[in-house]
């Protein structure tokens, strides 16, 4: 591409106007390299025997995936001895990370999802990574769980990766959020959306309707007005689409518009939710609103919840800004 910025130059551009630090740039500069090796091991599949059950089950109580350990271990290997960290939480570990014992402490704490979707690895649909990254505590050498618990406002930074035809990453640091493409040949990711905007207005939705029969009143409404079509109350005609993959599901909502909802239901109601807030909910939320869009339970907003533990789960509905206002509506209607 003509004149175009990769993404080494793009957070030079952004340490030179005071936005960031060096010590974040390092930061998100091995994070990425992370990403690099995730995309090149996914896209080798069963040529590397990285497809198939691991046999053993996460912190969740899910079984993994070999992608979701493999992923889990690139993450910490390319950050645990940077300088850049104090500590790291994965939602793969049921506590947080510590650092070698003889590894430089930095100023931030990363939180990462290393594998989102990974159940669609052996069918071939895009999968992710997702990542936040959040100010460490002034003196805390050895953040514990209690350490990461800060409401998604305090966020310095977050991202997610995508790994599908190509590789995509979505990155903010406060000031939009920004697009950019991994291009192999030269292994730099470069900036092919800047300033990403979220339509308001949206005629597509993502929901796992087999859920359907749990759902609370006011996402029953909404779905169904949905289904109705321009012959509904809502005169237009809906698209719903589903892919059990959230970072593939906000990518589409970022590229053209529409709305997420894995919304509270009586199945779930007992843990709170299905996504967690640290790691998939906080950091696709700070995308979201970032790009004009916005991220809500259906009662709050998802980024000033206070959170209460580090795998601490919450309904989510983000999106198209004016179709979440009116999800919001029929939770206040209810």
């Amino acid at each position: 591409m003509a004149n175009a910025i990769s993404l080494k130059q793009y957070l030079a551009d952004e340490l030179r106007k005071g936005n960031i630090d060096a010590d974040l740039v390092g930061l998100l500069s091995d994070t990425m390299t992370a990403c690099k090796q995730i995309s090149y091991d996914l896209s080798q599949g069963a040529l590397m025997g990285i497809l198939g059950m691991a046999g053993s089950e996460n912190v969740q109580g899910e079984d993994q995936k070999k992608m979701d350990i493999i992923s889990n271990d690139v993450m910490i290997e390319a950050n645990n001895r940077s300088g850049y960290v104090s500590g790291m939480a994965s939602e793969e570990e049921e506590t947080a990370y510590t650092l070698p014992s003889d590894a430089p402490r930095g100023k931030y704490m990363l939180l990462f999802d290393p594998l989102d979707g990974s159940s669609n690895i052996d069918v071939n649909i895009s999968v992710g990574t997702i990542f936040s990254i959040l100010n460490s505590p002034e003196g805390v050498e050895n953040p514990t769980d209690k350490d990461f618990l800060q409401p998604g406002t305090t966020q310095v930074a977050a991202g997610a990766v995508v790994y599908g035809q190509s590789t995509l990453l979505v990155l903010t640091l406060g000031n939009g959020s920004h697009g950019f493409t991994l291009d192999r040949n030269i292994g730099e990711f470069i900036l092919t959306q800047p300033d990403i905007q979220i339509p308001a207005d949206t005629r597509e939705f993502a929901i796992n309707a087999s859920n359907q029969r749990f759902w609370e009143a006011p996402v029953q409404r909404y779905v169904d007005e949905c289904l109705q079509g321009a012959e509904g109350p809502r005169g237009e005609n809906f698209n719903m689409r589903w892919v059990a993959s959230m970072v593939a599901e906000v990518y589409r909502i970022l590229t053209r518009g529409g709305v997420f909802l894995y919304p509270m239901d009586e199945k779930m109601r007992a843990q709170g939710g299905k996504l967690r807030i640290m790691y998939e909910a906080n950091p696709m939320g700070f995308i979201v609103e970032q790009a004009g869009g916005a991220c809500s339970t259906g009662r709050e907003r998802i980024m000033e919840i206070q959170p209460t533990g580090l795998h601490m789960r919450v309904p989510v509905i983000l999106g198209s800004k004016n179709e979440v206002e009116r999800i919001i509506s029929y939770h206040k209607d209810a």
